[in-house]
């Protein structure tokens, strides 16, 4: 599956870019590369938190969720970003990247008044 998404407004650190080609990394399940059309080199790894987590529900404002657009839950696919480092991976659980199954319209949302790590590790 890749999916042309574009963001309500830039993600942090990725401005001016809205516009994303989203595809699965081959070989890695749940793993996908997320780069802008107009710079390819611009490129986030996003996880897909089931295939890693198994207690993770975020929960999304009605303002969240009527900015995308969502009428139910199961029009949301909920991605994670990645951290590779040294130590090993950690993905960003308190601002996951929302998109709308339907319309490929995406938000990096922050998780309001839920006790969700910055930066949780995988192992």
């Amino acid at each position: 599956m890749t999916a042309a998404l574009t963001f309500v407004s830039p993600p942090p650190g990725l401005a001016p870019h809205v516009e994303f080609v989203l595809a699965p990394v081959e070989g890695a399940d749940g793993l996908f590369a997320m780069r802008a059309v107009q710079d390819a080199e611009l490129r986030l790894y996003l996880v897909d938190p089931r295939s890693v987590l198994t207690d993770y529900a975020p929960i999304l404002t009605d303002e969240q969720a009527e900015g995308l657009g969502l009428g139910s839950a199961d029009d949301a696919l909920v991605l994670v970003v990645a951290h590779p480092s040294a130590e090993g991976v950690s993905v960003n659980l308190l601002a996951p990247v929302i998109v709308n199954r339907t319309t490929g319209a995406a938000s990096q949302v922050i998780l309001e008044d839920q006790d969700h790590p910055l930066r949780a590790p995988l192992g």
